[in-house]
């Protein structure tokens, strides 16, 4: 009798485990299958991209207009509302030394907007199972030389790391090395773990925006993914959301970026900024891409081809103490969070004559882009054009209230 029992018991241990294994495989496809694109994505995207002209908000093409003259704006402009483009448009020059023009499909260096590529990354491993929030980076390289900082602790910028960008640049100045060819994200943790550079201060201390987290984040995706940063983007970002134009270029793989968007510094075509060493390392840059691509990014994270809901939502909130009462940092995204108000995730982007932000209103369902390759204050006059939209104004400065004031958080 026992015995039977002890049987009908294993039989049906196997046979709970077999269905909840059948359930999490069948889940698992699902999800699998929804990333997959197919025929009618192509059509889709296409018809998201249409543009008319004749069709064009008036109001925002005089408003970028006046950007580009009174301002010096140079740079594409895209702007979309509830899966419509109502305006794009291209100003000014690729490249000022060859008076070469921008065009409507021309590819942008897009600076730190490559960091919520990285957190999509992130999130994804975490999906997948390979990853945890709460891996200290020492799993992945066991030689980092500080302590108690997670991967949890790298996407809002809390690590408390010093900003790799000036010690490295540092580090090759004084020691006359090649400045020209690309250094790898693992050379860049080779360095640091040799050098072992002061940090700014201790773990989960205070928000310090800067590019190590990120770019710590880009060699973690290609230790736990087996894969260069470029081909994981590629395989699992990129061609899932149709961004056929869409690329990580990093100097450490090409000697010459394939690209003629060329950025411009100090406010002036006379500053053309030349490519070196600083352009290897990738996750906290180094992704190029164009203004229609970005819709289509936009469109792929809102649909759950990306990331799963409950994942955007973790990304999307706030794990500092906010700006001016509004302005956050989440895993791989800023944010204007306010009462009452729309919520908006962004990003804005400053490299090497480049200077961008991507805007997008979760509520009203809208995306602005500018992307831009002369480096000047332009893209702090967008008010006007925030309030055309009926969407919360962007700028930290246009708000006064509780939590950290603006100071050197920004890219």
């Amino acid at each position: 009798m026992k015995f039977n029992i002890l049987v009908t018991a294993i039989a049906l241990s196997f046979c709970t485990l077999t269905a909840c294994t059948s359930k999490e495989e069948k889940e698992k496809k699902v999800a699998e299958n929804k990333k997959l694109r197919k025929p009618e994505d192509d059509k889709a995207d296409s018809i998201l991209l249409l543009y008319d002209k004749n069709k064009e908000d008036k109001w925002i093409a005089d408003f970028v207009n006046n950007l580009h003259k009174k301002f010096n704006f140079n740079g594409n402009v895209l702007v979309a509302k509830k899966g419509k483009i109502i305006y794009q448009g291209a100003k000014g020059w690729a490249d000022y030394l060859h008076r070469d023009s921008l065009k409507i499909n021309s590819e942008f260096e897009l600076a730190s907007i490559t960091k919520t590529f990285t957190g999509t990354a992130i999130m994804q491993l975490v999906e997948a199972g390979k990853l945890s929030l709460d891996d200290n980076v020492k799993k992945f390289f066991p030689n980092f030389p500080y302590d108690g900082i997670t991967v949890r602790l790298l996407l809002p910028h809390r690590s408390g790391m010093m900003n790799y960008v000036y010690f490295i640049d540092d580090i090759w100045r004084k020691e006359k090395r090649n400045m020209k060819k690309g250094i790898t994200n693992q050379e860049v943790m080779d360095v640091i773990a040799e050098k072992k550079p002061n940090p700014y201060t201790q773990p989960d201390r205070v928000f310090h925006y800067n590019n190590s987290n990120y770019m710590v984040l880009g060699a973690i995706v290609e230790k736990v993914s087996g894969m260069r940063y470029s081909q994981y983007m590629m395989e699992h970002v990129f061609k899932p959301a149709g961004m056929k134009h869409t690329h990580v270029y990093s100097k450490a793989e090409y000697e010459k970026i394939p690209v003629d968007v060329v950025g411009h510094d100090r406010n002036s075509f006379r500053y053309s900024v030349v490519q070196n060493f600083l352009d290897g390392p990738v996750g906290d840059k180094g992704i190029y891409s164009t203004i229609h691509d970005l819709v289509l990014y936009d469109k792929y994270l809102r649909n759950e081809r990306l990331l799963k809901n409950s994942s955007l939502d973790s990304a999307y909130k706030g794990r500092n103490k906010p700006v001016n009462g509004h302005f956050n940092y989440g895993y791989g995204w800023r944010m204007f969070d306010g009462k009452g108000m729309d919520k908006v995730v962004y990003h804005t982007g400053w490299w090497h004559g480049f200077r961008h932000i991507y805007v997008r209103d979760l509520d009203k369902d809208i995306v602005v882009i500018f992307l831009g390759n002369l480096t000047n204050g332009s893209l702090l006059h967008l008010d006007d054009l925030y309030k055309h939209l009926k969407m919360p104004i962007i700028r930290k400065g246009a708000y006064t209230g509780s939590g950290s004031a603006p100071g050197s958080d920004e890219d």
